[in-house]
């Protein structure tokens, strides 16, 4: 009897390092694949490996690094829980295969801000693959162009973005949560909805339902309404005007238009924040927002929308003539000013002398209409290096010479 209590031990034993074993291969083997699959757009840091014997898969310290994000993404921890050992080995064995109930925990999720977040965000053109302009566009200065950057976040307060994340799988419903600290949280359910690996992609088959999201601001929206208000030098009830104009412009150049509800709520949310709950559908145009035809006599259906957790109505888009910003026939030559030796002003100069204006203040004008200002840094055939004073300390931006359209020098004026 001791002997067989003896052999049961070591083989219980056995199963069990097999089992750890079989899952840390199988594991390190799909991540991997996940790593070679991303290369185009990033570095997946795996971490260490563990698991545990009720089905349980958990990578501690990995982390993401975006090839277009200054800073990476840093998960402390990460859990797959399959409810059983067989499940989850056979997830890993083959991915297509996921079990009908399963979950994934990611704790400790941070990502450290700096000013200059975007790698091209000088060369960003503030529209979408068409050449439409934004639909949402928060400015923080006097120029409306320039947008809510993460620069300004941290002039607010906001140095790091923390949370936790949860996607849980059923057999009728895909839930998925991001909470994070003081900026907010975003809540998703899916009826019907699946995730699913197919050559090494991660897709979601949609369900025949619209998914359901929430989205809770934390207060983040007072706070950025005061912060942009107050670097516009305008009232925050202007600054909102300016968001729901840009918004308007946007929906004009695709030939739409929204409903007065549509600006009112879209005005309301820029101010106060709060809990906005909508339907939506991505596998249709405009994610499943209705769009009425403007001879229906104003009937037609609205979006289901609930604000703080009231029902909005008469939440829709109407179909509108495109509107196309026209150029005039004729090019109005440039004023050139009059040069004044006694005053410093800007003045333009040739790009191909800039060598010459170093360490001297410039202001450089984009294709993109993007207006960067400070001190030239370098020059070189390809681009050229602008510093600004971001938050105390000294940043330079790099920016293409293919992209400038106008180069401009602080100095004093030359005699006539």
């Amino acid at each position: 009897m001791e002997r067989l209590l003896a052999t049961l031990v070591v083989l219980v034993l056995i199963g069990f390092a097999a089992f750890k074993a079989g899952v840390w291969w199988l594991a390190d083997q799909r991540m991997a694949e996940a790593r070679q699959a991303l290369e185009s757009y990033g570095v997946l840091h795996r971490g260490s490996i563990s698991s545990g014997i009720e089905g349980r898969l958990v990578l501690n310290n990995a982390s993401w690094q975006d090839f277009e994000l200054t800073q990476p993404l840093d998960i402390a921890r990460a859990e797959f829980d399959t409810g059983s050992p067989v499940d989850l080995l056979s997830a890993l064995a083959d991915p297509t295969s996921l079990p009908a109930q399963w979950t994934l925990r990611l704790d400790g999720l941070g990502l450290t801000l700096d000013p200059t977040m975007l790698r091209n965000w000088v060369t960003a053109e503030g529209v979408n693959s068409e050449g439409d302009p934004a639909l949402f566009v928060l400015s923080c200065a006097p120029d409306p162009r320039q947008q809510l950057g993460s620069g300004d976040l941290i002039r607010m307060g906001i140095t790091a973005l923390a949370g936790d994340g949860f996607v849980r799988q059923t057999q009728g419903n895909l839930h998925a949560e991001l909470n994070t600290i003081s900026t907010g949280s975003l809540e998703l359910d899916w009826p019907d909805a699946r995730i699913r690996v197919q050559d090494s992609e991660l897709s979601v088959l949609d369900g025949e339902e619209p998914m359901r999201l929430t989205l809770r601001d934390g207060g983040l929206m007072r706070r950025i309404a005061a912060y942009c208000a107050r670097e516009a030098g305008i009232e925050t009830g202007e600054w909102a005007g300016r968001a729901v104009a840009a918004l308007v412009a946007g929906l004009e150049a695709r030939g739409l238009a929204a409903s007065d509800q549509l600006k009112a709520l879209y005005r309301q949310w820029l101010l106060e924040g709060g809990e906005l709950t909508v339907n939506l559908q991505p596998d249709q145009s405009m994610f499943g927002v209705p769009v009425r035809v403007d001879d229906n006599g104003g009937q037609g259906p609205s979006w289901q929308v609930r604000y703080n957790g009231a029902g909005v109505p008469d939440v829709f888009l109407t179909e509108a003539e495109p509107v196309v910003q026209e150029t005039p026939e004729v090019a109005v030559e440039p004023v050139v000013p009059r040069e004044d030796p006694e005053t410093e002003s800007w003045y333009p100069a040739e790009l191909e002398s800039a060598e010459q204006w170093i360490d001297r203040q410039v202001r450089v004008t984009l294709s993109n209409d993007n207006i960067v200002e400070g001190r030239l840094v370098s020059v070189s055939e390809r681009e050229l290096e602008v510093a600004r004073v971001v938050a105390g300390g000294e940043v330079a931006y790099p920016m293409l010479t293919r992209a400038i359209v106008n180069f401009e020098v602080w100095r004093r004026g030359r005699a006539q």
